[in-house]
């Protein structure tokens, strides 16, 4: 069940509408659970298994984890943490690992058939790990109590707003919430459409509209001109970013209408000045987990430069592995590190006041992060470089990209939209009914007649 689908719009409003209709704050809890549970066994029903036995795991660490001392601390959060990362593995890199090492396997043992795993990776699966981690890590450290209630823990890594691609949650922002009674709310309601709606608009309007240029391009780019490469390049940049911070505004929308608040993940990365800044604004859910979990342990920034320098590396290559089990991924995480790690870390602070003096350096960071996505959306690194080579050597070819031009200079048009919505018209409050109404049947109205339908999945459900 995808948000981009009328069966979405009708779980959405009877679960909405039960919701209100219940006086305690326990049945709340089962309804949005069982609803959560239906709605992530619409994908592939077997799978809730999994997420079920992760659930059973973390739960009683966790218990464990604050009844413990000293080691026996520690070895409830490891075994957590292996039962976490162990499913992941399994799931999601099994197949990369042995098609990393067949060569190496085909010349020690010549007749060998490499055990491929012929299984579909569970959909979000990278998303509710990373959760389901945070909750473990975080009462380890003591800043988080146990849930003893199992249904509410079981809702904080099944909520259906942000189960298949986040926010990345904490529990403190999260369990909490779902203890504490809503009471309706207009304000809440109205917001929450709000921002659902323009999820919808960035998802159906814009993104899928741009998806069709991007996939022509990419499937027949060894014919098409540096131009149209360009084009191409930009156009998915401006499609993984509505398609996935699309989902993120649905998501937040759909918690906010029941008074449920998450996490930002977005924040005009596009009008980023630097690198640096780029990755404090995208999917800030994944790179503040990426800051507390790995990049501060490992010694973050107090243990001098070069040593700054290697953490932050090390957390963009496991960024970009966590995104998929392809080495263009890895790449394209490396690159980002390398471009983060050039930065002087001792002299940081005035470089980016430099920088952020400078308007033309948006433009140029744009232009540096277009180019990394070409090896994100890339089947493999050999395509990534022939498509950049190709495009970087001003080729000529053929200038086709997948619609008229009419629907080229739209497409511009709604980037323009997009960007100057998110820039210049803060937040989702729309005072007073009239203009909600009117801003309601706009954008409905906007997204049945303008919107390109076929259900398409979201770009990182694969992750």
């Amino acid at each position: 069940m995808v948000f981009n689908s009328l069966q979405f719009l009708v779980f959405f409003l009877v679960v909405t509408l039960a919701y209100y209709r219940m006086k305690k704050q326990e049945h709340r809890v089962w309804l949005l659970l069982l609803s959560s549970c239906y709605f992530y066994m619409s994908f592939v029903p077997k799978y809730i298994l999994i997420l079920g036995f992760t659930i059973i795991i973390d739960y009683f660490a966790g218990l464990q984890i604050a009844k413990s001392k000293g080691a026996g601390k520690r070895r409830w959060l490891i075994a957590s943490l292996i039962a976490n990362v162990g499913i992941l593995a399994y799931y999601k890199y099994f197949n990369f690992i042995l098609d990393t090492l067949a060569p190496l396997i085909g010349v020690v043992f010549p007749d060998t058939h490499i055990p491929y795993l012929d299984i579909i990776l569970p959909i979000g699966l990278s998303f509710h790990t990373f959760q389901a981690m945070s909750y473990t890590i975080e009462v380890y450290r003591g800043h988080q109590q146990p849930e003893k209630n199992f249904v509410v823990y079981a809702l904080y890594v099944m909520f259906y707003p942000q189960l298949v691609a986040g926010p990345i949650e904490r529990p403190q922002n999260m369990l909490h919430q779902f203890h504490e009674y809503k009471t309706y709310n207009c304000d809440n309601i109205k917001e929450g459409l709000t921002r659902m709606l323009w999820g919808f608009f960035k998802k159906v309007v814009v993104a899928d509209r741009l998806a069709m240029a991007v996939n022509y391009i990419y499937e027949d780019y060894a014919n098409s001109s540096a131009w149209v490469l360009a084009l191409g390049a930009v156009f998915y940049s401006f499609q993984i970013y509505c398609d996935f911070s699309g989902y993120s505004d649905i998501g937040i929308g759909a918690a906010k209408v029941m008074g449920i608040n998450l996490m930002e993940n977005f924040n005009q990365p596009y009008l980023s000045r630097n690198i640096t800044t780029f990755w404090s604004r995208w999917h800030i859910s994944l790179s503040t987990w990426f800051r507390d979990y790995v990049y501060i342990p490992l010694g973050g920034n107090r243990r001098g430069e070069r040593r700054r320098k290697i953490n932050a590396f090390i957390v963009f290559l496991l960024s970009g592995l966590w995104h998929g089990a392809n080495w263009t991924f890895v790449a394209w995480g490396g690159l980002h590190g390398a471009l983060v790690t050039l930065l002087p870390g001792k002299h940081k602070k005035k470089v980016v006041q430099t920088i952020g003096r400078t308007t033309g350096f948006v433009l140029i960071n744009f232009i540096l992060v277009t180019i990394l996505w070409v090896f994100f959306r890339s089947p493999n690194i050999h395509t990534a470089l022939d498509y950049l080579g190709r495009m970087i050597s001003l080729r000529t070819g053929e200038n086709k990209y997948g619609m008229n031009i009419v629907e080229m200079l739209f497409s511009f048009l709604l980037i323009g939209i997009v960007l100057y919505r998110e820039h210049k018209v803060p937040g989702f409050k729309i005072e007073g009914n009239r203009k909600f109404a009117f801003y309601f049947i706009l954008m409905v109205f906007v997204c049945y007649f303008f919107g390109v339908f076929g259900e398409n999945q979201f770009i990182y459900f694969q992750f």
